[in-house]
């Protein structure tokens, strides 16, 4: 029997209800694995940048437009371009110096020096890769496919290999 459009409607909200519970546990999970990430390198507010928001929980940032040539460490950018904003006056006024601010300057915020330290804790995820040669030699067949030699041989070439050739037959 065909359902009526009321009926689709009250599956609807009951497939929503699901739905909601299902995400509202997988979230709880996540928080749980977080906090446990925190606890484990006992990272601290600082680290995650959260305590430099300011009250109203907004951050002025560099627009793509213009690349910021001054910055604090806290978020607070300026281009360099028209007045100065108020956090570098109130900073300049307190007796700090231009420079401190300037992109790219060797003085550190204490945000940038937290990020540091936190980089050397965990060296393992800095670590690039090295540069692989190219493979010398390139297995192809008459269909265009082709693989390296590298990693798992592909479906492919298993099929042909299963019936019957050789990996030399596709050596190029």
């Amino acid at each position: 029997m065909a359902k009526s459009y009321q009926q689709i409607q009250k599956q609807i909200q009951q497939l929503q209800r699901q739905a909601d519970a299902l995400r509202d546990s997988e979230i709880k999970g996540v928080v749980d694995r977080i906090k446990v990430a925190i606890a484990h390198y006992g990272l601290t507010a600082a680290h995650l940048g959260l305590d430099s928001v300011s009250s109203k929980g907004a951050r002025k940032k560099a627009s793509s437009r213009s690349l910021a040539q001054f910055s604090d460490g806290a978020g607070n950018v300026w281009s360099g371009r028209g007045p100065r904003p108020r956090w570098l006056r109130d900073a300049l006024a307190a007796g700090r110096s231009i420079d401190e601010f300037r992109a790219g300057s060797n003085t550190k915020s204490k945000l940038a020096s937290a990020i540091d330290s936190l980089e050397a804790a965990m060296p393992a995820a800095k670590a690039k890769k090295a540069k692989r040669a190219p493979s010398k030699v390139n297995y192809s067949d008459d269909a265009g496919n082709s693989w390296t030699g590298r990693g798992p041989r592909p479906r492919w070439l298993k099929a042909a290999l299963d019936s019957g050739k050789t990996l030399q037959d596709f050596a190029k």
